[in-house]
C-alpha cells in the first residue's frame, strides 16, 4: 500500500507468510500468498476478476471439477439464509440462543464477544452450507471485522470486505481499501481497545502506513489469495500438507 501511495499503480507480490496459529488439515504455520491491488476497482470488480482467474486456472489445469458460476452473497444474507437471524442486529444472547436451537457445538469458554461468536458460526455453520462445486463470495462484513476496508455509503454498519470460498474452504480475503488516514488510525485504536479488553497485548500502530495514507492512497481494491489452498482445490487434495514441499511437523 505504501508503494501504491507512492504512485506504483497496479501491483502484486507472491510471498511466504508465517503465522503462529493452529495447525490442521487446512492450516500451516508457513504458507504462500498472492497479494494484489487494482487501482480504480471496488470489491465487486475484484471479485469478478478473481472468478475469471480461478476459471482460467481450472481450465489450464484440466481437472475434473465442475466450473459453475460463483455465488455472491452479503454477510447478512448468508446468516439470514442459513441460520435465520440478522448478524447486524442480533445480541450475543440472541446468537447463543440460535446456536442452541440449531444444535451447533461451540468451543468451551466462549466469551461474550459478538464477533467471536459470529466468526465461529461462519466456520461451523455458514461455510459448510456453501455449494461444494463452485466459488462463493461473501461481502460487506460488519465494520468491526473489517478494519482495513472502507465503510458502506448506504449502511455504516458494514464495510466493503469480502472473502472467497470454494465449498467451505476459505481461499482469499479482500477489501475495497480504506484510504482515510484519520479513520484508519481510529480503527487501529478501536482494535487495540478490544484486544486489551480480552487480555491480549496491544499491537503497535503502523505509523509508516498511516503516513502513506495521509500522503494519498488512490482508490483501489486489494486481495490476498492463499496459494496452497488454491492448489488443494486444483489438485483435489484434502490436506494442505499434500501440496507443501516440506510440511511443518
Amino acid at each position: 500500500k505504501r508503494l501504491l501511495a507512492a504512485g506504483s499503480g497496479d501491483i502484486y507480490q507472491i510471498c511466504k507468510v508465517f503465522r503462529d496459529d493452529e495447525q490442521g488439515k487446512n492450516h500451516s504455520p508457513e504458507f504462500s500468498l498472492l497479494e494484489w491491488y487494482r487501482s480504480g476497482f471496488d470489491h465487486h470488480q475484484l471479485m469478478t476478476e478473481m472468478e475469471e482467474l480461478f476459471n482460467q486456472l481450472m481450465q489450464y489445469h484440466g481437472g475434473n471439477q465442475v466450473r459453475n458460476a460463483a455465488v455472491k452473497t452479503s454477510y447478512r444474507q448468508a446468516f439470514l439464509h442459513t441460520l435465520g437471524f440478522d448478524p447486524l442486529t442480533a445480541s450475543v444472547a440472541d446468537i447463543k440462543h440460535m446456536t442452541w436451537q440449531h444444535n451447533i457445538e461451540t468451543p468451551v469458554n466462549m466469551e461474550d464477544d459478538k464477533d467471536g461468536w459470529l466468526d465461529w458460526l461462519m466456520v461451523a455453520a455458514i461455510a459448510p452450507a456453501f455449494a461444494g462445486d463452485r466459488l462463493t463470495f461473501v461481502y460487506d462484513y460488519p465494520v468491526s471485522q473489517a478494519a482495513l476496508a472502507r465503510a458502506s455509503d448506504t449502511d455504516p454498519r458494514v464495510a466493503h470486505r469480502f472473502e472467497m470460498y470454494f465449498g467451505e474452504l476459505e481461499l482469499a480475503n479482500g477489501f475495497h481499501e480504506l484510504t482515510d488516514a484519520k479513520e484508519q488510525r481510529k480503527r487501529f485504536i478501536q482494535d487495540n481497545q478490544q484486544r486489551l479488553a480480552k487480555g491480549l497485548p496491544a499491537m503497535p500502530v503502523d505509523e509508516d502506513f498511516l503516513s502513506a495514507l495521509a500522503h494519498g492512497l488512490p482508490a483501489c481494491a486489494g486481495v490476498a489469495l492463499g496459494l496452497d489452498r488454491l492448489l488443494m482445490v486444483l489438485l483435489e487434495k484434502n490436506r494442505i500438507d499434500e501440496v507443501l514441499c516440506f510440511a511443518v511437523e
